[in-house]
């Protein structure tokens, strides 16, 4: 027969009590149990001495006899002294892996090579500046003319495209 150390719940709605019980693990969790060896109320703060009662001389001998906790009562028999609880939170799980660090790493190169890009285009002598800048209304003027010509154009375009609708409406009345 396979026994466990686990809780019972009993109390009033959302007023929990739990039982620390020795039962047969296939019994249900508030059925019948072998033995109470203790009480856990949630409701009461961590440092009151009256949230756990433990009856450490029987949990000690289920124990010796094959008893498994549940992982809950196993931390009350940890902080009794009784059992080790072995850490189930990983705390490497939430470190990225070798690729998403390899990508980090290469980000922050290219933002430091995109900063002494900037730095040195800011440094740059003030005499390139004024060629620049010459250049610049240069490209701008083509560029103004090209939008001028493409007015027109864009203006003509809801015209055609209204006088091809107009047939298309007129055939799907007939």
């Amino acid at each position: 027969m396979p026994v466990a150390i686990r809780l019972s719940r009993g109390g009033a709605k959302k007023r929990p009590y739990y039982k620390i019980v020795v039962t047969d693990s296939r019994k249900a969790r508030d059925g019948k149990f072998i033995e109470r060896i203790g009480s856990y109320n949630p409701l009461l703060a961590k440092d009151n001495p009256d949230r756990v009662k433990l009856d450490e001389d029987r949990a000690k001998h289920w124990l010796s006899v094959g008893a498994q906790p549940s992982d809950r009562v196993m931390r009350f028999l940890d902080a009794a002294g009784i059992m080790e609880r072995q850490p189930r939170n990983n705390p490497q799980k939430a470190e990225p892996g070798d690729k998403a660090k390899e990508r980090i790493e290469e980000k922050a190169a290219k933002d430091v090579a995109a900063k002494e890009a900037a730095a040195a285009a800011a440094a740059a002598p003030a005499e390139e500046a004024p060629a620049e800048e010459t250049e610049a209304p240069a490209e701008e003027a083509p560029a103004e003319e090209a939008k001028a010509e493409e007015a027109p154009v864009e203006e003509a375009a809801p015209e055609e495209a209204a006088a091809e609708d107009a047939p298309a409406e007129e055939e799907a009345k007939s």
